[in-house]
């Protein structure tokens, strides 16, 4: 199921969000409007709902693959920079 993050303004500018997992935009809405409701901050019927569906991008690599890549010339100032701080890490 998707996660989706929900926030709004409310009147006093201060900003609130929740993060849920629903099937649709409504669905997301409804169970944060709920949330919401649970924590005293229950948006106005006129408020808008911000709503960001997230997802997570996997990526699996082996401590060994990470020492070759830090080992390997650097592309540009910025990647020796960063190969030289990580290298002192590992």
């Amino acid at each position: 199921m998707p996660r989706c993050v929900v926030s709004f303004v409310d009147s006093d500018g201060i900003r609130h969000a929740v993060e849920v997992e629903a099937q649709s935009l409504f669905e997301a809405g409804a169970l944060a409007i709920s949330v919401f409701r649970r924590h005293e901050c229950e948006p106005a019927p006129v408020s808008k709902l911000d709503i960001e569906i997230t997802s997570t991008v996997k990526h699996t690599v082996t401590p060994q693959r990470i020492r070759d890549w830090i080992g390997s010339p650097a592309k540009g100032p910025t990647d020796l920079v960063l190969k030289e701080r990580l290298r002192k890490l590992v």
